[in-house]
């Protein structure tokens, strides 16, 4: 006989997982917020005080974030949250390029702290550099996807 307790303890509670978009994909607010661990209400505020933050809107308002727009707001949050500025000091970081050297010298870092690729003169990554950072990138995510499905 078992009883109540045992029987609900092997149901799954877990929704079902989404299959994970492209790096190139773009992401509404509800992806972006669960992303960056940070409430649907404050991206749309700090949308009010970064005009460099442009997610697409759509017919009734929907937002949707281009990946450039989840990296810049990544930055802002690592400068908020993890830097401790105020909003004032992540405004000035941002007018004044959002660039920092990189603690090695080589490249700078993107905002989330990591290194990036050192310029190869024209501004633009080559087609090595490009699949490295992309292999990386999806590596990255598909950790992050198992912590988060560990996790709970």
């Amino acid at each position: 006989m078992t009883d109540a307790g045992d029987q609900d303890s092997t149901k799954k509670s877990a929704a079902p997982k989404r299959a994970a978009k492209a790096p190139g994909a773009f992401r509404t607010i509800s992806e972006v917020a669960d992303e960056l661990s940070v409430p649907q209400h404050v991206l749309r505020f700090w949308e009010s005080k970064f005009p460099q933050v442009r997610p697409l809107k759509r017919g009734g308002g929907r937002r949707y974030y281009r990946p450039e727009d989840v990296t810049l707001l990544r930055q802002i949050r690592r400068l908020l949250y993890g830097e401790g500025y105020k909003i004032r000091g992540v405004q000035k970081v941002l007018r004044e390029g959002g660039r920092k050297a990189a603690p090695n010298g080589i490249g700078t870092t993107n905002g989330d702290g990591a290194a990036t690729a050192p310029d190869n003169g024209n501004g633009t990554l080559d087609r090595d550099q490009r699949q490295q950072l992309n292999k990386a990138l999806d590596e990255l995510t598909n950790i992050r996807d198992t912590l988060r499905s560990a996790g709970g």
